[in-house]
């Protein structure tokens, strides 16, 4: 089989050349050019300086070509509500760009929690025109992979800050935090918790911020001791409300910083003969399926999941066109969706 296209790759600088010029072996510069993990940050950083500053660029294994009419979704898991909706958003744009999605669940790690070796080339291979991330957190070396390979990408609503220049779409997180505080505040509730994700994380700080936003606005006391971070989770949210429960002045309400946290808080409130919303008020976030499955139906800040994704796509459409966003952050708005979870305070 004769392979073609591969001559023209040679003109610019070996690998050979950019590892004399960062003062290393060529195995470590390789490293950095095929995202390894295992690679000293100073060491990284010269390769990094070497390879911007002699242009270089990698040729992608199996001669591989890009296919204009192939993109690739990398969700954080497949058997979610949350995962649905942003395949609905991303399937149904990419109907209309007439392109063809290929999904992975989560990036591949090893058992010591890095990411495995390989699927980054795999996207190669398969000649991606572009990926969108969702929940995803990349790595320095990663982000250095993609942009050396020139591959246009978009993070859906990224777990922390991505770097300069890295195109993202989420929701208008801090506006939504204010919204079911504001809610909670007509009813006349003063005492009103919040359970977010963890501290680090992009949404639960910026939601946590609309919520103390939204209580000085009021007048109203902000108390630490109300504040309490979960892992995303139904059994860490149990646990946080259970926490706030044993205070010694529990809170009348609570704003649950997601919907599927709030299936713990509800459980929670059920183990102590609590009612929802008699007992306690409580609001969610995301308004995914299950907040009008539970009883009573949930309260909550709808997240447009679908519609992040798909504009998610477009963006990555231009991009692979060439056309640079003029926002590399592209916030979408929240609402308020009222159901029975939430009550006057007694």
């Amino acid at each position: 089989m004769v392979r073609t296209g591969s001559a023209s790759m040679t003109a610019g600088p070996t690998l050979a050349v950019v590892a004399r010029e960062a003062g290393v072996s060529v195995p470590t510069a390789s490293k950095v050019v095929n995202g390894r993990e295992d690679v000293a940050p100073e060491t990284r950083r010269r390769v990094i300086e070497a390879l911007d500053r002699l242009g270089y660029v990698r040729r992608p294994r199996f001669d591989a070509v890009r296919t204009p009419g192939l993109v690739d979704l990398v969700v954080h898991a497949l058997d979610t509500s949350w995962s649905g909706a942003v395949l609905h958003g991303v399937e149904a744009a990419a109907r209309d760009a007439g392109l063809d999605v290929v999904v992975s669940a989560a990036l591949p790690r090893t058992a010591g929690g890095r990411p495995e070796r390989g699927w980054l080339d795999k996207l190669t291979a398969r000649g991606s025109s572009g990926v969108l991330f969702n929940l995803a957190e990349l790595s320095q070396s990663q982000y250095t992979w993609l942009e050396h390979h020139r591959i246009p990408f978009v993070m859906i609503d990224p777990v922390v800050e991505p770097p300069p220049g890295v195109v993202s779409v989420g929701a208008a997180n801090w506006q939504g935090g204010v919204t079911a505080t504001e809610h909670l505040l007509s009813l006349g509730h003063e005492r009103i918790a919040v359970i977010a994700g963890p501290r680090r994380t992009m949404s639960s700080s910026a939601r946590i911020a609309g919520y103390r936003s939204a209580l000085a606005s009021a007048g109203v006391r902000h108390r630490p001791e109300y504040v309490r971070h979960a892992d995303c989770d139904e059994d860490s949210a149990r646990h946080r409300m259970r926490d706030l429960l044993d205070l010694p002045t529990p809170p009348t309400a609570v704003f649950v910083c997601s919907d599927r946290m709030a299936l713990g808080v509800y459980e929670a409130l059920a183990e102590r003969g609590l009612a929802v919303p008699d007992d306690m008020s409580v609001v969610g976030f995301d308004d995914l399926p299950e907040a009008r499955w539970l009883t009573p139906a949930l309260t909550t800040v709808r997240q447009p999941l679908s519609e992040m994704a798909a504009t998610a796509l477009r963006l990555l459409v231009r991009m692979s066109d060439g056309d640079r966003p003029e926002s590399t952050r592209t916030e979408l708005s929240t609402r308020l969706v009222e159901r029975r979870s939430t009550s006057p305070c007694k």
